[in-house]
């Protein structure tokens, strides 16, 4: 007998995750082998207003109901029933970013995205005070800019919050977050997997003197665990997030999460010795460490799993548009001869071009820098490619060349971790743009970190499924049933997808270009200082 989906919509055997990501909105509905029966989203874009990269308040709500309006007219469609049961329902976001409230529990300021890079003095300061790196988009970097900048609200604050906890208080009256979404506020303590106290206590020092009315511990929300209660969607909740009225109320809701969280559950990188790299217009790596790091550093943000564990992060801001410019380029090429192009088979020829190269892209060099680079030092870039008279200049090493650069910056700071820290990762998995083409990207990528690297076809799902996962862990799972068991068995079943190990000639080969990648800055630099 084969699984009933209409009973589980009708009876609430369901999760539900929707994720805003910075231009869709997402919601997908999963039956209870935790696969997606339904989907819904909309489209929305960040506002430029007065310096700040915000959202309004009515964006998150009108664009909450369409998507879940546009869901539930998924599953009428498909399946002849209105939605009014589910199971479990879980909220993630952009980390980091700026949402404070009154007393009234009205917004102070505009909410402030994790995109605005306005708190350099705060960032600058905080870390020193730490002994902690405090990136920008941070929350609490943003709390103590606008005590640098003496803005007004500060002293009316009540409640700091992330959009996705925002979201969740409003649905069911909790201010809580999960300790993933809550690592991109303020540091996490890895032993008791909640703020870090100290660091809590040395804030409060250097603000006692504003005569606020708050200790930081008071407008913080409460820090949960992947699993643990988060509340239940009230009555009120209920009419905001479906305004047709037929969804009933008291459904429970999972701790809200960040995107980097809902990713690593996506893509099953939840355990200690496990990664995950998601490379597309930008491209980042996370890793699941055994341990703290030694040393502070500007290239690396420290943020945790949805159970509390460290996670290593990487970030930078460009990867694959230059490569995709190149790609346009041959395309145009080719249809200047008359030729009709497919643009899929386009780039698997080229990237399986890639493949025949010289194993260190035979002394070329390129940059793909597009926008600025913090990893390498750059606030703004130019995209280039260089050679020399003697380099094997031919289309394989081109390619491969472009591949590489796509993942320089994130060696960079790869290297820091693998080479300079002893971090060790057993698996990571690529998700994104750069491994549509089978076993291309993962072999580029197993060459840059000296790991082996498997590429899942439920990874496409994307976060929104993650959260949905979460919703359903909460649900479903068994007492004492750890996150990474409830995945493993539940979830992928074994299935690690379609691994590449690193070939040694490659790892070689890499290294050898990095090390003229970072001679080559200085190039960099000159044309960013005289190309205007």
């Amino acid at each position: 007998m084969g699984y009933d989906i209409k009973d589980a919509l009708e009876t609430g055997k369901t999760a539900l995750g929707i994720e805003f990501g910075s231009t869709r909105i997402k919601a997908v509905l999963i039956d209870g082998n935790n696969n997606p029966v339904a989907s819904g989203s909309h489209d929305w874009e960040n506002r430029y207003e007065n310096g700040i990269w915000t959202y309004s308040l009515d964006d998150i709500w009108t664009g909450l109901q369409d998507a879940y309006a546009n869901l539930a007219a998924d599953v009428k469609t498909q399946y002849g029933i209105v939605l009014k049961k589910i199971g479990a329902i879980g909220f993630s976001a952009m980390m980091h970013g700026y949402m404070v409230f009154d007393g009234e529990d009205e917004l102070l300021v505009p909410f402030r995205t994790w995109r605005n890079n306005i708190t350099g003095q705060a960032s600058e300061e905080l870390t020193k005070l730490f002994g902690y790196h405090i990136p920008q988009r941070w929350s609490i970097a943003h709390l103590y800019q606008s005590i640098l900048n003496g803005e007004e609200h500060v002293g009316k604050i009540h409640t700091l919050l992330t959009l996705a906890g925002y979201i969740h208080w409003k649905l069911t009256g909790r201010k809580v977050l999960g300790v993933g979404e809550a690592s991109g506020m303020f540091p996490i303590d890895i032993e008791t997997r909640d703020f870090n106290r100290r660091m809590i206590a040395q804030f409060n020092e250097i603000t006692a003197g504003k005569n606020y009315g708050w200790k930081l511990e008071d407008i913080l929300p409460q820090v949960l665990l992947a699993g643990e209660d988060a509340g239940a969607l009230t009555e009120e909740g209920a009419k905001l997030l479906d305004v047709s009225g037929n969804l009933e109320a008291g459904v429970p809701l999972c701790p809200p999460e960040g995107d980097a969280g809902t990713g690593m559950v996506a893509t099953n990188s939840v355990a200690e010795r496990t990664g995950n790299v998601s490379a597309g217009t930008s491209v980042f790596a996370m890793i699941v460490m055994e341990r703290e790091l030694k040393n502070v550093y500007d290239a690396i943000d420290l943020v945790t799993t949805p159970t509390g564990s460290l996670v290593a992060m990487v970030h930078c801001n460009n990867c694959t548009s230059d490569l995709n410019a190149w790609v346009g380029l041959f395309r145009e090429f080719a249809e200047s001869f008359g030729m009709k192009v497919d643009m899929n088979e386009l780039f698997g020829t080229l990237y399986n071009k890639a493949l025949e190269g010289d194993a260190d892209c035979g002394g070329l060099l390129a940059y793909n820098y597009f926008s600025g680079e913090h990893i390498t030092g750059f606030t703004e870039g130019r995209p280039m490619f260089v050679r020399t008279p003697e380099s094997k200049f031919n289309l394989a090493n081109f390619m491969r060349v472009h591949l590489f650069t796509s993942l320089g910056a994130l060696k960079t700071g790869l290297d820091i971790l693998f080479k300079e820290e002893g971090v060790q990762a057993d698996r990571v998995t690529g998700h994104g743009g750069l491994f549509k083409t089978k076993g291309v990207g993962q072999s580029i990528l197993a060459a840059a970190m000296n790991t082996p690297v498997s590429v899942m076809e439920t990874a496409g799902e994307g976060g929104a499924w993650g959260i949905a996962l979460l919703a359903a862990y909460m649900l479903n799972k068994k007492e004492g049933e750890t996150l990474d068991s409830y995945l493993n068995e539940h979830v992928f079943g074994g299935n690690t997808g379609t691994c590449v190990a690193p070939k040694a000639e490659d790892v070689a080969g890499f290294d050898e270009f990095i090390k003229r990648y970072a001679a080559g800055l200085a190039i960099e630099h000159a044309a960013v200082a005289n190309l205007k």
